[in-house]
């Protein structure tokens, strides 16, 4: 199964209905829902935080945070 971490910039994926216990609340109550798009916008120089985008809203994640949320290739 594919996370976060293993999208280039400009892909998407779907947010698994597996990775909901790995998902803290905070990113639950901005928009990361099992069944919501994601995009990776862009990776920081370091590659951590990571920028995504999820149901039009953009975020920067941990990148240790990012690689517990489960997706499906879009």
């Amino acid at each position: 199964m594919n996370t976060i971490t293993s999208l280039q910039i400009g892909e998407k994926g779907i947010i698994s209905e597996e990775s909901t216990q790995n998902i803290p609340l905070k990113l639950l109550e901005m928009g990361c829902l099992p069944g919501a798009e994601v995009k990776l916008i862009q990776r920081a120089p370091l590659q951590d935080p990571l920028y995504i985008s999820v149901n039009g809203s953009h975020l920067a994640i941990r990148k240790e945070m990012a690689s517990q949320i489960k997706i499906t290739k879009l």
